[in-house]
């Protein structure tokens, strides 16, 4: 793998990192939110120390040999630690069991990273190696055991990353699940990368050379841990987002007919609200819901409760459930109020006891489906029609 295998699964968790700073300027005390971006920043940081191109750099500027290795397994160590806490604190539990266990595994790590570097002031590794340090010095003392150690560091927590969120990925649904599933991938992945490793490094002790797992095979099996593990953290939040303005849009266009229908109840010169073209889609719908209320308030004398109770009952008959078969009689009674007033232009109907009466609805009205039944009920066209022969009986 060269620079850009390293620098663009990097990127990746550096996108996925963006999407969380909004959430994290909001509530920046969340100790789960603060889990997830120091995940997404070490995760980041590794992939780009760990790319040659950076390992020769570092190296230069600090004028050690291979002083890139235990910076790269210090950061990875970190990243094990934070994958580790974002467990803990996802699993929930009392604040305070869950802050005292997070700090266990923080303070377990820092000793890991502490050992990391005192393993490598030990040892002697002169010759610098950009690709296959792990298996060049796999039999150097303390080199070896600074090496093995990341890599059971590495090893560990990948194990309990896959654990806990297939075990959380089977008690929820929608994109929560998505997300824990990609990055169960993901982190099988990351296991398998540190499989891959400590076979090339136990064979290595062994006297054969299986060099090619460690500097081949390991390298696209943590990219693609990487990758998924971002697109796994970032699925619940941008799908759920993509999937609540899919319904609100869809929500805004099915009111359209019965906005569209009451429009024309509007007092002549009621100046109309407008807003801005690139408004959100919820204050679309708010403005539409407002307009149809409005207009329904409008169309009140010319409600007929009777016409509604029969329209509900045809509707049943029909084979509706008792929730769509209101939201076709409360369409029935504004298709036969539209035309009503339609042909009392100078407004002379008065209310009568009998059907003129106001008409409460028994709960909030369903305005979505009264606007698909307006445009769609058999019941809701009849009552239109029986509306109009009405009109004409009377002209």
């Amino acid at each position: 793998m060269n620079g850009p295998d390293y620098y663009i699964p990097a990127a990746a968790l550096g996108i996925a990192l963006a999407f969380k700073i909004p959430g994290m300027r909001r509530d920046w005390r969340d100790p789960l939110l603060r889990s997830v971006c120091a995940l997404l920043i070490l995760g980041a940081s590794t992939f780009f120390f760990a790319a040659p191109p950076t390992i020769a750099e570092v190296n230069r500027i600090t004028g050690v040999p291979n002083f890139s290795a235990p910076l790269v397994y210090c950061i990875l160590s970190a990243f094990s630690a934070s994958c580790l806490v974002l467990l803990v604190n996802w699993r929930g539990g009392p604040q305070e069991e869950t802050r005292r266990i997070s700090l266990r595994w923080m303070a377990a790590y820092s000793v890991v990273i502490g050992a990391l570097v005192l393993l490598f002031l030990l040892g002697d590794a002169p010759v610098e190696r950009l690709r296959d340090l792990d298996t060049y010095y796999a039999r150097t003392p303390y080199i070896r055991e600074m090496i093995a150690l990341y890599l059971a560091a590495h090893s560990v927590a990948a194990v309990g990353m896959t654990v806990l969120c297939w075990r959380w990925s089977l008690k929820v649904s929608g994109w929560l699940r998505g997300g824990l599933v990609t990055i169960v991938v993901g982190s099988l992945f990351n296991l398998a990368y540190g499989v891959t490793k400590s076979l090339a490094v136990a064979a290595r002790w062994a006297g054969h050379d299986w060099d090619d797992l460690s500097t081949l095979a390991a390298p696209p099996l943590a990219s693609a841990g990487a990758l998924l593990s971002a697109v796994g953290f970032v699925l619940p939040l941008v799908g759920q987002r993509v999937s609540d303005s899919w319904h609100t849009w869809a929500v805004y266009r099915r009111l359209g007919t019965l906005w569209r229908e009451l429009r024309s109840t509007a007092p002549p010169g009621q100046p109309s609200v407008r807003i801005s073209l690139f408004s959100p889609a919820e204050l679309r719908v708010i403005q539409r819901e407002s307009d149809i209320h409005d207009g329904m308030l409008q169309l009140d004398p010319y409600f007929d409760r009777v016409l509604r109770e029969d329209a509900y009952a045809e509707a049943l008959t029909a084979g509706a459930d008792p929730r769509q078969a209101h939201a076709v009689a409360d369409a029935s009674m504004v298709a036969a109020a539209l035309r009503a007033r339609a042909a009392d232009p100078e407004g002379r109907i008065v209310r009568s006891a009998e059907s003129c009466t106001p008409v409460a609805a028994a709960g909030p009205r369903d305005l979505v489906r009264m606007s698909l039944a307006l445009r769609h009920s058999p019941v809701v066209e009849a009552a239109r029609m029986r509306a109009a022969r009405s009109e004409s009986g009377t002209r």
